[in-house]
């Protein structure tokens, strides 16, 4: 019998006004994402994330967000989603005020004019 156990510990909160925010469900790709020390594809809360040319947000059951931190942003992913097995499902922030000292790495300029007017990136 094989098991796997899995310790969760307290979510990251990314979130400077955590009642002020909107995300949207999106399927969250694996594409590109290189697996940790203990072999797990973590895709981390915070990170800059959309499809093509604004096709996620616009169709998100049939486009999959990968990390996007120039102009193809869309949103920042609310929580870490685990790819190791594939595409999962996940939240993505389409409005709110984000800490960059809580994300994984800042906006490009491109992701922050792409996402201008809608997530505000506060230090």
């Amino acid at each position: 019998m094989k098991f796997t156990q899995t310790d969760y510990l307290g979510t990251k909160n990314i979130l400077r006004f955590p009642d002020h925010y909107v995300a949207v469900p999106v399927k969250v790709s694996d594409t590109d994402v290189t697996a940790n020390s203990d072999g797990k594809k973590i895709v981390k809360a915070g990170t800059i994330v959309g499809g093509s040319g604004g096709k996620a947000l616009a169709d998100p059951e049939t486009y999959s967000v990968t990390v996007q931190n120039d102009a193809d942003a869309e949103g920042v992913l609310f929580n870490d989603v685990d790819v190791t097995h594939g595409a999962r499902s996940g939240a993505m922030i389409i409005h709110g005020f984000i800490e960059t000292s809580k994300i994984p790495s800042a906006p490009t300029t491109e992701a922050a004019t792409a996402l201008a007017g809608r997530i505000v990136f506060l230090k």
